[in-house]
């Protein structure tokens, strides 16, 4: 539950300019109240092995989170590994994808993944950034979240919702992924970039949303240069904040 704290606005948010020492303080003070604010962020999507976060993570493009998770527990027991998806019957494959929207393609791409898997890394996920952005259909944000998640190898995952927040508090002005990667990296200790993608995202869900963000219940608003450009109004804004999805309690690695 988000809590939402008395705003008292800095420099930040008064437009004041901004010393680098002073912004690295205030987006560890944001990390450490959003940390307070979703205690139990994590990846969304279930799975118990790398495979499955890789193979769940990349039918997620152009779809939601919820709906991968509906469609996936079929699909990790017909396809328990790489092996058989390398061998799988596009047909029968394209069937359990439907619902995702886009099967078609996104049948090819996991076939093409499971056969990239065993012919160059013996069926296994690889725990490296370098190797996993080899595979076809495996950029750095699904690099990224396969290596903080299934390996506990910190990365940072730039999505809609990191990029949006990241910019709205002013840590970055960068639109490109990669950038905005390198520029929010920097403010942060490297063992933290997992969790603060977290942070980001769950935000960037349920409050700070694309369009009228719940800034009257926003628990970093007195941090945010970009307070105001949505809902002020406290008990507005609480009717706008969008709840967590269920999810197993048995799903996703913990972090090494």
């Amino acid at each position: 539950m988000t809590t939402v704290r008395e705003r008292e606005p800095d420099k930040a948010a008064k437009g004041t300019a901004e010393s680098k020492l002073a912004l690295v303080r205030r987006a560890r003070r944001v990390n450490r109240l959003l940390g307070e604010t979703y205690p139990d962020a994590r990846a969304e999507l279930d799975f118990t092995t790398p495979l499955e976060l890789l193979i769940a993570t990349v039918l997620s493009a152009q779809t939601t989170d919820v709906r991968v998770n509906q469609t996936t527990p079929e699909l990790f027991v017909m396809y328990p590994d790489a092996q058989a998806y390398a061998e799988a019957d596009p047909d029968e494959l394209e069937e359990i994808l439907r619902p995702l929207g886009f099967f078609r393609a996104k049948a090819r791409a996991v076939i093409g993944l499971g056969q990239a898997l065993v012919e160059r890394f013996d069926g296994e996920v690889p725990g490296r950034l370098k190797d996993l952005v080899t595979l076809p259909g495996v950029g750095r944000k699904t690099a990224n979240v396969v290596l903080g998640n299934a390996f506990g190898v910190p990365g940072i995952t730039v999505d809609t919702h990191f990029g949006r927040v990241a910019r709205r508090l002013g840590l970055t002005t960068e639109e490109d992924p990669v950038k905005v990667e390198t520029e929010v990296g920097e403010l942060f200790p490297k063992k933290d970039w997992t969790k603060l993608s977290h942070h980001l995202v769950w935000h960037g869900r349920r409050v700070c949303v694309a369009r009228n963000p719940a800034c009257g219940a926003c628990s970093i608003s007195d941090l945010c240069p970009s307070y105001g450009a949505g809902e002020t109004d406290p008990e507005k804004a609480a009717k706008l904040v969008r709840p967590a999805p269920e999810r197993s309690e048995s799903a996703g690695l913990p972090l090494k």
